[in-house]
């Protein structure tokens, strides 16, 4: 690591804020629940995730040989969205339950479950915008102040007052923006990764629903 660079990037940072005001701290508080949002959801994903070929090839390998047990216990040892609704579903065929049963059961799975995934996500979506709003009250506030100050100023220091309200606005602006396009985009790509997890949900529940009720005859007991 280059000390220099770390030094004039740290200048960079504190003259930024001494010069945008308390609104950066507000942007900067925004920015710290963002990032703290990210991270969770990024260890929450993670943890949630299961390799669905893998998963549904074993499973659908032990329903069409009748041993539901052994498939809900496989469900068991990886706790996650899709392998808690395929196992609501298998419990409720192997209690010999009619199918309208099976689907209500994986579909109350699904109910449940999927506010897990979604967890904090949208609020992504609300920082972001929040921060464009404290970015441009900032650049207002700024504003006002180098015209006030330039209007109280002597001719000689006119133009050093409108440069400290311009710095403040453009400081505060920039900083809300860079905010609210983290937050943006991280709410996009969550959002991606929770349609593609319900969708694998629906589509497996669906696909299991149809290999119960083919092969009903041969589940032990």
């Amino acid at each position: 690591m280059n000390p220099t660079v770390t030094a004039d990037n740290m200048n960079f940072i504190q003259r930024a804020f001494a010069e945008g005001g308390f609104v950066m701290y507000v942007i900067a508080v925004i920015a710290i629940l963002a990032i703290f949002v990210i991270v969770e959801r990024l260890m929450k994903l993670k943890n949630l995730s299961v390799d669905k070929k893998e998963f549904t090839d074993q499973i659908f390998r032990m329903v069409v040989a009748g041993d539901l047990r052994q498939a809900i216990s496989y469900c068991d040892a990886r706790p996650a969205p899709l392998t808690n609704t395929v196992k609501a579903g298998l419990v409720q065929a192997m209690n010999k339950r009619p199918d309208e049963e099976v689907q209500v059961a994986m579909d109350a799975a699904v109910m449940r479950e999927m506010p897990k995934v979604e967890g904090w996500t949208s609020f992504l979506a609300v920082f972001g915008n929040v921060a464009v709003l404290a970015g441009l009250l900032g650049t207002i506030i700024g504003m006002i102040g180098s015209f006030r100050a330039v209007a109280a100023a002597d001719p000689a220091t006119k133009a050093l007052e409108l440069s400290k309200g311009i710095s403040h606005a453009l400081n505060c602006t920039a900083f809300g923006l860079l905010v609210a396009i983290i937050s943006i985009v991280a709410y996009g790509l969550f959002q991606h990764r929770i349609q593609r997890t319900e969708n694998e949900v629906v589509e497996t529940s669906m696909s299991l629903l149809n290999l119960v009720v083919a092969n009903r005859e041969k589940i032990k007991d």
